[in-house]
């Protein structure tokens, strides 16, 4: 593993100070296991997207954008900023609250984009919450990292990992942090999306990003786990899967 790469921008100080807890916190609880640094982005802005498999993968997935001098910011739910402490971290770091559901949910989608814009760093889960696949496979994308992708030109940095389930389980309450676990993240080369930018960004557009994204995850996913993925992607808007 190589060394840290120093930051690409400079963060204020309780950024870095959130920042150093949480990769102290990752040390003693995580091994790491790293791959492609060398393919992401050296300027301006970008999405990592990732799988989503346990609530500790924001942490990893942060430790490893972090480690590589890139500091990212988070889509996460409005309700996550009013939890004591882990709101006051969240606000430290940063981070952009959605609002689902209300007339404040285009909020952190133009938050978002003016991150990007700005050579900013955005951090999502296309799945918008933990998978439901029984066996902790990728399932169907919601389209808003797509659409933010489209719309401002930046590069798509797929992150898949595999790991953080052993540290905490899909929905447990219950860490398990020693022994410590070996969590693998790896970056892949960003995904290509120039042809549907050319023409409308319309529904047919997003849709065919949002399916290119998450085909690139599952493909790395499956890569890491050394096994197939299952040959149709579990969504949970096909009822017969509610």
């Amino acid at each position: 593993m190589a060394k840290r790469i120093p930051l690409r921008s400079r963060k204020p100080v309780r950024y870095r100070a959130a920042a150093a807890l949480l990769r102290a916190l990752m040390r003693l609880v995580t091994r790491k296991d790293w791959h492609g640094q060398e393919d992401m982005p050296a300027t301006g802005g970008f999405i990592a997207v990732s799988n989503h498999v346990t609530y500790a993968d924001p942490l990893t997935l942060a430790h490893f954008l972090y480690n590589s001098g890139y500091p990212p910011h988070f889509l996460a739910k409005s309700g996550l900023f009013e939890v004591p402490v882990v709101g006051r971290i969240l606000r430290s770091l940063d981070q952009i609250p959605v609002y689902r559901g209300t007339s404040r949910a285009k909020d952190a989608v133009d938050t978002g984009m003016e991150v990007l814009r700005a050579g900013g760093v955005i951090a999502m889960f296309p799945e918008g919450t933990l998978t439901r696949d029984p066996n902790l496979w990728p399932m169907a994308a919601r389209t808003g990292a797509a659409r933010m992708a489209l719309e401002t030109g930046v590069p798509v940095v797929p992150v898949a990992q595999w790991g953080a389930q052993r540290l905490l389980g899909r929905y447990s309450k219950h860490l398990r942090p020693f022994p410590r676990k070996m969590v693998t993240v790896v970056a892949g080369e960003p995904i290509e999306l120039d042809d549907l930018r050319a023409g409308d960004i319309d529904n047919a557009a997003v849709k065919e990003a949002s399916t290119r994204i998450m085909d690139t995850l599952t493909a790395m996913v499956a890569q890491l786990r050394g096994e197939p993925a299952p040959a149709v992607r579990f969504d949970m808007r096909d009822r017969g899967n509610a």
